[in-house]
């Protein structure tokens, strides 16, 4: 099995690169996301693999993260309808943390916006990953717990009523739950909901 190359960058295709390790090239299909971010080809990259060894295939899936591989994983082996095309969809929209906060949030919008997938697989994805999105968030780690809370409907009632108010003037539900996370930090967990909508427009607003 091969879990990690690391090569000269050959080719650069529409859905897979070619990483040419010892001479020897390897084809790599990667989200959307890993392929924008490579360099120039001729430049050395490191991609970490999930081998997908069948009758009649062998194939090499590639991720700048081993968090990103985890999560192609996680989509695949956790979620009915989900095969390796649209976790690539998934990863090809979303960055880790960006899908470990629409799940911890209930938004199946948001990861309805990759293509490919239709309403009912994104909220099985919401659905059944609920519980393994705090331990693969993460940049978001450390918001992850407001989220959820946020999902469930248990957040303090200052805190929904801030995030709400957010919303409602044009920001997403994670951005506005970001800010209100900061605005607590600042304010501390007693605050009240106008003290936490002034003080998350002030982070907004940096």
């Amino acid at each position: 099995m091969i879990g990690k190359l690391k090569g000269i960058i050959d080719e650069i295709a529409e859905d897979h690169c070619i990483i040419d390790v010892g001479g020897v090239g390897y084809v790599a299909y990667c989200p959307a996301r890993t392929l924008a971010a490579l360099d120039s080809e001729g430049t050395a990259v490191t991609l970490f693999i999930e081998t997908y060894v069948r009758e009649d295939m062998i194939r090499l899936y590639g991720f700048r993260t081993a968090l990103e591989r985890e999560w192609f994983r996680l989509l695949q082996n956790n979620v009915q309808g989900v095969g390796a095309k649209v976790a690539l969809s998934v990863l090809s929209t979303l960055s880790a943390s960006e899908l470990a906060n629409a799940i911890a949030l209930k938004d199946a919008a948001t990861v309805a916006r990759a293509p490919g997938v239709g309403k009912k697989v994104a909220e099985r994805i919401v659905t059944e990953l609920k519980s393994k999105a705090p331990a693969y968030a993460g940049e978001a780690t450390g918001t992850i717990g407001l989220k959820q809370e946020l999902g469930e409907g248990a957040a303090p009632a200052p805190v929904a009523d801030a995030v709400s108010a957010l919303s409602n003037l044009g920001y997403s539900r994670d951005v506005a739950a970001n800010a209100v996370a900061a605005a607590m930090k600042a304010a501390g967990e007693g605050a009240d909901a106008g003290t936490l909508i002034r003080l998350g427009l002030k982070e907004l607003a940096r």
